[in-house]
């Protein structure tokens, strides 16, 4: 169902990657979605995956919660799978009509789904552990250099948290309202592409309503509250860098390392 998509939500806890500045994994995340791209040798990939399950026991989070990261994607990582399959040229394995499944094919497509997999898994890990408030403070933080040439940074912050925030819960209102229109005998989800796609009118309309309303209250809390945008604003609690983050950065630095080094060796 729906309610099992954990994207966007955050699970407390006391993990060290719960421990960690959200500025500093923010900054990490970035160099490690870059490094995925930018090595791309069969050994870097082992290396990255087994540090991606390396972070997944660090944060102490259910292993079956990290995988269901992938749920909403899963279709485009088997479309990217099944096009390298049969697009890339190579030694001919199988030859289906026009179409050619080769064995260069069968590993590019691997690399690219695995590449995918890990984009997502190690991105969710960032939402799994960092808190929204604190994931708000972090992104205003780091874009706050951009606000001497008019950059909206903590407004922009605060919109990027509040759609992450509302994810898991216009899929609950989502999932709810299917249940509930099935109740009422609608078929949705049968037949061909069309009454699918009338079916889904039942829901979608009353899913709008709801979060337009969710939007209107949201806003009369914030003005109670005498929200003004990011102008005179101040912190209860400071964000502070500390000591495993340092280490955690470290790591980085050498994980980063090892990598270049295998990239030049193979090469």
């Amino acid at each position: 169902m729906l309610t099992d998509i954990t994207l966007g939500q955050y699970f407390p806890g006391n993990s060290p990657l719960h421990q960690m500045d959200a500025r500093v994994k923010i900054v990490l995340l970035f160099f490690y979605i870059i490094s995925i791209f930018l090595f791309d040798e069969n050994l870097n990939y082992a290396i990255m995956t087994a540090s991606a399950v390396l972070l997944i026991c660090l944060s102490r989070l259910p292993v079956i919660m990290v995988l269901k990261s992938i749920k909403p994607l899963w279709w485009i990582i088997l479309f990217s799978f099944f096009m390298h399959i049969f697009s890339t040229p190579g030694e001919a394995l199988v030859k289906v009509w026009i179409f050619e499944i080769t064995k260069e094919g069968i590993l590019r497509g691997f690399i690219i789904s695995l590449r995918l997999v890990l984009l997502i898994m190690i991105s969710s890990l960032l939402m799994f552990t960092t808190s929204p408030l604190k994931l708000t403070d972090a992104l205003e933080s780091l874009m706050s250099p951009l606000k001497g040439v008019g950059f909206p940074a903590h407004e922009l912050a605060m919109m990027m948290t509040i759609a992450m925030r509302f994810i898991p819960t216009l899929l609950e209102e989502t999932d709810k309202i299917i249940k509930a229109q099935q109740s009422r005998g609608s078929d949705i989800g049968d037949g061909n592409f069309i009454q699918r796609t009338k079916g889904m009118l039942p829901v979608l309309v009353p899913l709008f309503i709801s979060a337009f309303r969710r939007a209107d209250e949201l806003s009369v809390a914030m003005e109670a509250r005498c929200y003004r945008g990011g102008a005179g604003r101040s912190r209860m609690k400071q964000q502070r860098v500390h000591k495993i983050d340092y280490i955690a950065t470290v790591v980085f630095i050498i994980f980063i390392g090892i990598l270049a080094s295998v990239q030049v060796m193979v090469k």
